[in-house]
C-alpha cells in the first residue's frame, strides 16, 4: 500500500474528514516518527511494532563486478520490529487465505 493508497482508504473509512486533512495527519505522522529515528529515539506503537535505528560498524566488503575488496563506512539503519499483535493478525490472516 502506497502513501496516497493509504489516505484513499483513510478518506472512505472516515468521511466526516477531509482528504486533506487526512493527508495532513499522515504526513505528520510518518514525519514525527522520521523525525524522531533521525534523533536516534525509539518510537514504539503499541500493538503495531517499534521503530528503532541500529548502528553497523565499519567492516571491508567486495565488490561482486570486480572482485576487489572495499571499505563500507559505519552506517545506522532504520529497523521495524513487528509487535506482537500485528505478528498474530499476519499469521491469522495468512492462514485463514491458505
Amino acid at each position: 500500500m502506497t502513501k496516497s493508497e493509504l489516505i484513499a482508504e483513510l478518506s472512505a473509512a472516515h468521511p466526516h474528514l477531509s482528504a486533506r486533512d487526512i493527508e495532513l495527519i499522515v504526513h505528520t505522522i510518518l514525519s514525527e516518527i522520521s523525525s524522531a529515528l533521525a534523533r536516534g529515539d525509539r518510537v514504539e506503537i503499541r500493538g503495531f511494532g517499534a521503530f528503532v535505528v541500529k548502528r553497523r560498524d565499519a567492516r571491508q566488503g567486495r565488490n561482486p563486478r570486480t572482485g576487489t575488496t572495499v571499505s563500507v563506512g559505519e552506517k545506522t539503519i532504520p529497523f521495524f520490529k513487528a509487535g506482537k499483535e500485528l505478528r498474530e493478525r499476519v499469521n491469522h490472516q495468512g492462514r485463514k487465505n491458505a
